[in-house]
């Protein structure tokens, strides 16, 4: 086929927009999930899609896109970010998000954050209304408060399920440091709106029982949240301390920019990585050239995409198609 004959076909199939989420990786498997939580998250996913696909769809953009998306997950308690998030081991909930836009790799994010409803939008306020990428702690909260983003109390992030779970970690020491329902419910997105720009967008609450001020990838720009429009937008999903040292989400980046890798090749060739290191989790990506993709190393991650081409999957299991 003749090179023009092949750029118009490659053309006519590229998306005008596209979606991707995720709810977590982790020991996801049948059987370990209950048929109403399968509902729940499932309708949680969905509901996530329908919010960012809103926004894509009427010529929206995907910075806009991803975070309306995650704000659903954020909201949603069947998730561990915003409400639903897990405990510390001081029994409180701390929160972390980044928001990074590929048109010109601005990016913003909070980390600790405890009083602010949608970290994601406090993260997307530091990109917008700061001079810097990175705020924490009671400074975040303090200016969300200042950008007037709703505050809420930190009970109001709790729940009985999140509760029980670190109650079972401080009664067990054999669970060590691990997430004790074995899940990473990190929540993500990735976008590209109609003018071929993309986007990402992480939350989460951590690990269940974390010290010290913990913080892991989710807010590091870099190692959980990443978007280049010379190369793609990634939102990663896992154990944090392994996607900090591999800074998964950039050489993910990196390797479709320099290589010319496939956004598959090089989410699989990083995740392998990052498994020799000892961690597991997942990542989900986006082009844009419209090209979509995840891969884990855990039984499952919670996950679903859409596009303007009538593409539309919510997932939760290894074998699912």
């Amino acid at each position: 086929m003749p090179l023009a004959a092949q750029a118009q076909n490659q053309s006519a199939q590229k998306p005008k927009w596209t979606l991707v989420i995720h709810g977590g990786a982790g020991i996801i498997e049948k059987g370990r999930v209950t048929p109403e939580q399968e509902a729940g998250i499932a309708a949680g996913l969905n509901a996530a899609l329908d919010a960012g696909s809103k926004v894509l769809a009427g010529g929206g953009n995907s910075l806009d896109a991803v975070q309306a998306a995650v704000q659903v997950l954020e909201d949603d308690p069947h998730f561990n970010a915003g409400r639903g998030a897990v405990f510390t081991w001081d029994g409180r909930n701390e929160l972390d998000a980044a928001i990074m836009d590929g048109r010109n790799r601005s990016a913003g994010s909070v980390a600790g954050v405890t009083t602010t409803r949608h970290p994601v939008a406090a993260a997307r306020a530091v990109m917008e209304k700061s001079p810097h990428v990175m705020l924490s702690g009671a400074g975040a909260d303090q200016f969300a408060r200042e950008q007037g983003l709703e505050q809420v109390e930190n009970s109001w992030f709790a729940t009985p399920e999140r509760r029980k779970q670190l109650d079972k970690m401080k009664a067990n020491d054999k669970l060590g440091w691990f997430d004790v329902d074995l899940k990473y419910g990190t929540v993500g997105a990735v976008a590209m709106d109609g003018e071929g720009h993309v986007a990402a967008a992480t939350s989460t609450g951590g690990l269940t029982g974390k010290r010290w001020g913990r913080i892991g990838d989710a807010p590091i720009i870099g190692a959980g949240t990443y978007a280049d429009d010379r190369a793609c937008a990634v939102s990663a999903t896992g154990a944090g301390e392994f996607f900090i040292r591999e800074g998964v989400t950039h050489e993910i980046c990196a390797r479709v920019r320099f290589k010319g890798e496939s956004l598959q090749q090089a989410a699989e060739t990083v995740m392998a990585e990052v498994k020799a290191l000892g961690g597991t989790g997942g990542v989900i990506l986006t082009g844009p050239n419209g090209e979509m993709a995840w891969t884990f190393n855990t039984p499952g991650m919670y996950r679903g995409k859409a596009s303007s081409s009538g593409d539309r999957l919510v997932a939760f299991y290894g074998d699912d198609k």
